[in-house]
């Protein structure tokens, strides 16, 4: 079959690199399917539209205003450019192609007439959205956008836009359970038969040998103490992970003698932790800025326990892909959300982790308490195998061909 890949990702130019969108177009190139992929080439690189071929995939870099790491205005005109640009671009360079699968990600919701306009030319192909957020809703229960005033208009412009997403998806792929429930009850417009859950998922890794000695290494270059347990945060710190509630958190923890706490990241709420550490020097607590991929996978590897937080107030349940890393190298994970996500609920469920809401500094640190005197390596053997049976790409593939197997 002819696929046909809509993204924002610019991850996407390097095909034979990890990640949840690469490691599907890979998957989908290793089963025999023709895969296209449209993504941007943001202004900042100083790419002209351009068609190559990277390991039997189909790449068509499409020259946009800068979509991320930049100001509100620029972005904003991008995203509503960007749809006319793809289409454009579609129509331009790979209109003789005849499509089966048109598949395409949140974000973002502004898709929506590059997919009519593949499905003009390809009536039989079908169209699945996997659904990554719930946008706008969950802008609105961070504050950065409000269902009144002037802001209120942006919001009901982008929900029109997301209900005009979702009419011209035939199938709709969510992250977990929670996912499915939430579009199913809030928009009733939606056939709940065709949501479903099509969850992040990577390759099966090779199997690494990291040895004792390694690790020691690893924790010797940064500082770490080589005897004691070591939760690991990494990734984005900006408003959907509630930093400031971070920061309470290792407040509370800063002077433990029996573990460590290292975080790993970048993003606009990092100047705060990076303000507290300078203040309080806490004992327990090593803060790094963003590593090297490889540097950070090494230092991620060489830690015991992983976390995860997402602000209290989200309504939506996120399901954050950083999950898949720490069950793949089989770490278990203490999550620390809103009520909402089910991310905790089933790793307690599966014995892979504990659950704690993000407004409850006590309860947090009880959940260390709990999750230093469990069997840690059994949590970890949990998670990757509940990984191997639930959010290996091949999961993922099955999800959305399955569909185009029952139209035959």
């Amino acid at each position: 079959m002819n696929i046909l890949f809509l993204t924002m990702s610019s991850g996407l130019r390097n095909i034979e690199t990890s990640g949840i969108y690469t490691d599907l177009v890979r998957k989908f190139r290793d089963e025999g399917h023709r895969v296209y992929v449209i993504f941007p080439y943001e202004r900042r690189n100083n790419h002209k539209t351009e068609l190559s071929v990277s390991n039997g995939v189909h790449l068509l870099g499409v020259k946009t205003l800068n979509l991320t790491k930049t100001n509100v205005i620029e972005k904003g005109i991008g995203q509503v450019l960007m749809e006319w640009q793809f289409k454009s671009a579609l129509k331009k360079y790979w209109k003789d192609v005849q499509f089966d699968i048109i598949l395409y990600s949140t974000p973002p919701i502004t898709f929506t007439k590059v997919i009519k306009s593949a499905k003009r030319s390809n009536p039989n192909a079908m169209t699945y959205l996997l659904l990554k957020d719930i946008f706008p809703q969950n802008a609105v229960d961070i504050g950065m956008l409000s269902k009144n005033g002037v802001k209120g208009l942006l919001y009901r412009h982008f929900c029109r836009k997301e209900r005009a997403l979702y009419r011209v998806s035939d199938h709709i792929g969510c992250m977990s359970p929670a996912n499915v429930k939430y579009v199913i009850e809030h928009n009733p417009e939606v056939d709940p038969a065709i949501v479903e859950v099509a969850p992040n998922s990577y390759d099966v890794p090779p199997v690494r040998e990291f040895s004792e000695k390694a690790s020691n290494a690893i924790r010797a270059k940064y500082g770490l103490p080589m005897n004691k347990p070591i939760f690991v945060y990494g990734g984005n710190m900006g408003r959907p992970q509630g930093i400031p509630f971070l920061i309470a958190c290792l407040n509370a923890v800063k002077g433990r003698e029996d573990c460590h706490f290292v975080v790993v990241g970048n993003g606009t709420e990092y100047p705060k932790i990076e303000k507290w550490m300078t203040e309080v020097s806490p004992k327990a607590v090593s803060l790094f800025k963003t590593l090297p991929k490889e540097d950070y996978d090494n230092l991620a590897r060489s830690c015991d326990i992983g976390l995860i937080f997402l602000d209290y107030r989200f309504t939506i349940p996120n399901y954050p892909s950083r999950l898949l890393p720490y069950l793949m190298e089989k770490k278990p994970i203490l999550a620390v959300t809103d009520p909402n996500c089910d991310m905790g609920t089933i790793a307690e469920e599966n014995g892979y982790g504990f659950w704690c809401p993000s407004n409850s500094v006590s309860q947090f640190v009880e959940c260390v308490d709990k999750i230093l005197s469990a069997d840690i390596k059994q949590m970890g053997e949990n998670g990757y195998k509940f990984y191997l049976n639930n959010y290996t790409t091949e999961h993922t593939y099955q999800a959305v061909v399955k569909h185009k197997q029952d139209l035959k």
